[in-house]
């Protein structure tokens, strides 16, 4: 936890609601997003029991699996999700637009994708675990599935996937987003609870956070936000309508009633989460975004556009497990958008970037002199160097030659420092400027800072980055397994201990 959330909390605390931790929004927000609240049944690896799913806030659609140890019942619950889910994904796919590229051209891009809404991690991790469980299954043979199962899973691995990038926005987690905007008088696993972390956001009238997140502990008020369920729940309403269920197999008047009462308690224990979660989209909403979010959407736009066209053209299901090189390459790509990300965050948000003032990786000032017209060298070869002297409070642990810094204003020139020197009001700072100025004798005005200009630089930068050097697959060395067979599927592979 960074100094200014601590301190955020410590306000929280003091002034009885949450505190804001970001000045603007850092996530995409769809128009039209996809609600998925999940359960899960207890004691039976990632058994679904129930999910209340759908684009209109007012008109769910619940599934429930009426025994969820019966397999053939959670592959027909598979199939009704996939109706919901595969028809949302699908409809994005047809809206094609031509978008231009950095250096001249156009590509194709759709016009929107989807985004998938869960109230937490844990919702996450369920659909990554029931995208596993169904990606692999036959549609022929003696355990036939519907082929909208197996696609189903192959579409829930992608999203699941997709989440694990920084700033992505496919599959989001309300509770994960809503901490990452506001800083709550309670602890990071309490805010994992998305009635306890909306209780401080937004108290009711008369209340405060602490008394909203001491409400939100009783289950029956707000029931747990899935996909794990209440364990008085499972004891005193889910066993014995699983056993009436289980009892009537021999009378379908009979079932269907025993249904029809799952229905209605599963429904009671998923309705306050689905409204909490128009809640949360609600809030975010309001916030405006961040100027770098619409530039990662696009990232996400065209990861969905080839996931599409590798499931179109009939590409293999994603494989259980990486190979060493494919596992080292994902890796390194993370690591390179977690970078990026930090700093699109501070570049977007004073707030973000003053964790960094205070580590005294970055600082705020005054210019106070300027030198446009220093060049380097001799003769023909001589470069434009500019110096700049910039007069900060800021604690800065920089030291000359540190660099490249940049301020956020003029992302793409670089800057070195020169010399620290201590004063009364603070500290004098000096750079030299490099590129964005043209090739002229002198910076022209508007390409560096001028006399007066308040700047921010920082050791942050969202440049591209290129990926680290690989080796083929084929040359994978022996340290690492040597060379991989290529994933072939096979009737294997659906065969799990939990599923």
């Amino acid at each position: 936890m960074s100094t200014l959330t601590s301190l955020a909390r410590a306000h929280a605390v003091e002034l009885g609601r949450a505190q804001p931790i970001a000045t603007v929004r850092h996530v995409h927000v769809s128009q039209r997003p996809l609600v998925c609240v999940p359960l899960a049944m207890a004691g039976e690896a990632n058994a679904p029991l129930a999910v209340l799913v759908g684009r209109d806030r007012d008109a769910p659609r619940l599934l429930i699996v009426a025994q969820p140890r019966n397999r053939e019942l959670r592959f027909d619950f598979a199939h009704s999700l996939a109706l919901t889910v595969l028809g949302y994904i699908g409809s994005f796919a047809s809206t094609m637009v031509a978008s231009s590229r950095p250096g001249g051209g156009s590509k194709p891009r759709v016009a929107d994708a989807p985004q998938v809404w869960v109230p937490n991690r844990a919702g996450i991790d369920f659909l990554r675990l029931f995208g596993r469980s169904t990606r692999f299954r036959s549609t022929t043979g003696p355990y036939a599935v519907p082929v909208s199962v197996p696609s189903l899973g192959r579409w829930l691995t992608f999203l699941a996937e997709r989440a694990e990038y920084p700033g992505s926005s496919l599959l989001v987690a309300a509770t994960d987003v809503l901490a990452e905007h506001w800083a709550t008088g309670q602890s990071a696993v309490e805010d994992g609870n998305l009635a306890s972390l909306l209780g401080w956001i937004a108290p009711p009238p008369g209340s405060d956070g602490a008394q909203a997140a001491l409400a939100a502990e009783d289950p029956l008020v707000c029931p747990p936000a899935g996909p794990a369920t209440d364990t008085t729940f499972d004891r005193e309403v889910l066993e014995p309508g699983i056993a009436e269920y289980d009892r009537a197999s021999a009378d379908p008047e009979r079932r269907r009633r025993a249904v029809t009462r799952l229905e209605t308690a599963l429904r009671g224990q998923l309705e306050p989460t689905w409204r909490l979660m128009w809640q949360a989209i609600d809030q975010l909403r309001a916030l405006p975004p961040g100027e770098h979010v619409a530039t990662r959407w696009d990232l996400d736009k065209d990861a969905y556009l080839r996931f599409h066209t590798h499931v179109a053209t009939g590409g293999h299901p994603q494989p259980k497990r990486d190979s060493a090189v494919a596992a080292a390459m994902r890796l390194n790509q993370l690591e390179r958008h977690q970078a990026e990300y930090d700093a699109q965050r501070a570049f977007d948000d004073p707030l973000v970037m003053a964790e960094y003032r205070l580590a005294g990786d970055a600082f705020v000032g005054v210019v106070t002199s300027a030198v446009p017209n220093r060049r380097v060298g001799a003769g023909r070869s001589a470069v434009l160097r500019p110096l700049i002297t910039v007069s900060t409070q800021d604690p800065v642990r920089l030291v000359p030659g540190d660099g490249p810094v940049t301020d956020r204003a003029r992302p793409r020139q670089r800057a070195e420092i020169v010399s620290v020197t201590e004063t009364a009001g603070g500290l004098e700072i000096t750079l030299e400027l490099a590129g964005g100025m043209g090739r002229g004798r002198t910076a022209p005005a508007g390409t560096m800072p001028a006399v007066g200009d308040q700047v921010c630089f920082s050791i942050l930068t969202d440049d591209y980055q290129p990926r680290g050097t690989f080796p083929a697959r084929e040359n994978t060395p022996w340290t690492h397994g040597g060379p991989p067979a290529l994933p072939v599927p096979t009737g294997d592979d659906a065969k799990e201990e939990w599923s």
